[in-house]
């Protein structure tokens, strides 16, 4: 049977355009479809778009500590405006190169909503195309409860175009996104809380990590109330009255959502092609991101496997070569390293001390927590955090944690070693770099 493509992508994000272009360079005839703008939410209103806001949420602070290595700063003035400005001429640009890119590839770009006809068929504002393959690619979007008021709250997709900083500001939720935000919204002088119905922030992550992360933010002055829940949320003149599920009340300039993504599948016509779906909507995959529709393949945020852009990347490029290069791959979800560009920022890869615990692995610890060097001069009294589990019948490195500067920079390297399964003693065997704050990660002595 011809169709017209042999792959037909539907959702241009990381995953869908890795795993367009690459499938492109093996001789297929591919086209890639999306609603809003190439390069999905990293690039356009997710991981790219919030670092350039936590630089510039870092400066007030870095200002105030030059005084202590000699620098008399004059008195400082922000601008959102510049700022907002800046971030949208730098998305412009990459979605430049993100189509720029697709089209020297050969990628056919379509613009427009697609959604599943049947196994090999999509719909397209009336048009029906056929493909030998197709693959969803769509990610993921802002969940947001339904509560009284809602409507009068933002997610994240609105934070990076609100008109004027508020006051003060509320951001519910406490991963990665509700950390991440209030530690801008605070750097950049907005009086900031956040709110987690949980017992502590960042749920899954080690317990030391998340409860030093907790005590670091409350010294830079956020405000953190676990075990609380919004009701409603009503307009004022100045603002608004947020409820508690407590029937407390407190007023704030704006309310800000950060309380998980799901699956973006709603009218997506996956029942139409028989796509197997899970109790979030996200759609079932097997190892190499096949659904149970022999045609039809899933990466990314759109299946709850892990929602990082590095992870749907690699599962587009493994799609690519096992469907289109006769090279069969499978992505390895085990062992990720991530950061959390909180502040300060966490870097972290492998198990957690309770998770270790849970698996009933023998193992060691080892931690330290100290003052980093620059903080001697600058006066700062936050405190960096590191710490290894090592399983002792083998020796292995089973979990490496990192809370203070530059962690995201450290773990991606460090997580090469972890990932091919280093030990503790070839860390030892490292020769330190000093002085840096890496070194203690090579120079542990004693397990507590």
């Amino acid at each position: 049977m011809s169709y017209d493509y042999d792959l037909f992508v539907i959702g241009a994000g990381s995953g869908g355009v890795r795993a367009a272009r690459m499938s492109a360079s093996y001789g297929a005839k591919v086209a890639i479809a999306e609603e809003y703008r190439v390069g999905g939410t990293c690039v356009i209103r997710g991981c790219v778009p919030k670092k350039l806001f936590v630089y510039a949420s870092h400066f007030a602070e870095e200002f105030e500590q030059a005084a202590g290595f000699g620098w008399q700063v004059g008195a400082s003035h922000f601008d959102w405006p510049t700022l907002i400005a800046n971030k949208d001429a730098e998305i412009d640009r990459l979605n430049g190169i993100y189509i720029r890119n697709l089209e020297a590839s050969g990628v056919e770009i379509l613009n427009g909503r697609a959604v599943l006809k049947d196994p090999h068929t999509v719909l397209l504002d009336g048009r029906e195309i056929s493909a030998k393959y197709i693959l969803v690619a769509v990610g993921a979007t802002p969940f947001m409860p339904q509560i009284d008021g809602i409507e009068h709250a933002i997610s994240s997709n609105e934070a990076f175009h609100i008109e004027a900083l508020p006051r003060d500001i509320m951001v519910v939720g406490g991963g990665y996104i509700a950390v991440e935000f209030a530690g801008i919204f605070n750097g950049l002088g907005v009086n900031t809380t956040l709110v987690y119905r949980g017992e502590e922030i960042l749920r899954g992550f080690d317990n030391e990590v998340r409860t030093h992360l907790h005590a670091e933010m409350l010294k830079k002055g956020v405000h953190i109330k676990t075990e609380s829940d919004i009701a409603a949320i009503t307009p004022q003149a100045d603002g608004y009255q947020v409820t508690f599920t407590d029937g407390a009340q407190q007023t704030t300039g704006l309310v800000m959502y950060a309380t998980g993504r799901v699956p973006k599948t709603q009218e997506l016509g996956l029942a139409a092609a028989g796509v197997e779906t899970g109790q979030r909507g996200e759609i079932l995959v097997d190892a190499r991101s096949k659904t149970n529709i022999d045609s039809i393949y899933a990466v990314g945020d759109v299946t709850e496997r892990a929602q990082l852009t590095p992870v749907a990347i690699r599962e587009g490029a493994a799609f690519a070569e096992t469907v289109f290069n006769n090279n069969p791959q499978q992505v390895d979800h085990s062992l990720i390293p991530t950061a959390v560009f909180s502040q300060p920022p966490i870097g972290t890869i492998g198990m957690g001390e309770e998770e270790a615990q849970a698996a009933g692995l023998d193992f060691d610890v080892y931690a330290t927590n100290f003052r980093a060097m620059k903080n001697t001069l600058s006066g700062s009294e936050e405190k960096t955090l590191m710490k290894l589990l090592v399983e002792k019948a083998s020796d292995k490195i089973i979990g490496l944690h990192i809370v203070g500067p530059d962690s995201g920079e450290m773990i991606q390297a460090f997580g090469v070693a972890v990932t091919m399964g280093a030990t503790k003693a070839q860390f030892d065997a490292t020769i330190a770099v000093h002085p840096t704050a890496a070194e203690e990660l090579v120079t542990f002595k004693q397990p507590r």
